[in-house]
């Protein structure tokens, strides 16, 4: 059954392979219904993969083989909250290992170009310390990282 509301997400060809990548790297996440194209489409032919329906943390999406016409950006992405650096580690190096790429404070792109934010709940629970200072001084560690090292935050927070 389709949900109420499902992230619609555009792929050139490639909808199946990131759905699979999604589904074996994210917990709580699964690889759903394959539909093949009715007919020929701008960017393919009859039984060509038109969508794939997806889970992603418990998200459901369904991704699209739309063509090139349009891009992810960063208007867009996927926060994960982590638990400790391990696991924030492991999701990281899937993303950027996999062909993505890394950017700052926690950002990276995968190889299709969509754009996660891996967010260790340490770094959260700084921003929000009612010991405004501490708070500062974690995000001004941030703002140096790229991959969050918890570590590091946590030292920051400290002062």
């Amino acid at each position: 059954m389709i949900s109420k509301n499902t992230i619609c997400l555009w792929y050139d060809g490639t909808a199946l392979d990131a759905a699979t990548f999604y589904a074996k790297t994210f917990p709580d996440s699964a690889l759903g219904a394959v539909h093949r194209a009715p007919g020929d489409f701008p960017s393919g032919k009859e039984g060509d993969v038109l969508t794939v329906e997806f889970t992603v943390l418990g998200i459901p999406c369904l991704g699209l083989n739309g063509g090139p016409a349009f891009k992810h950006s960063e208007a867009f992405s996927f926060q994960v909250a982590t638990d400790d650096q391990a696991e924030t580690d492991r999701l990281w190096n899937a993303i950027v290992g996999n062909g993505g790429q890394e950017s700052e404070c926690g950002w990276c792109k995968d190889k299709w170009g969509l754009s996660w934010q891996i967010t260790p709940r340490a770094l959260t629970e700084a921003f929000h310390d009612p010991d405004r200072a501490a708070a500062k001084r974690a995000f001004d560690a941030m703002m140096q990282m790229r991959k969050i090292d918890v570590a590091a935050i946590e030292a920051a927070r400290k002062g």
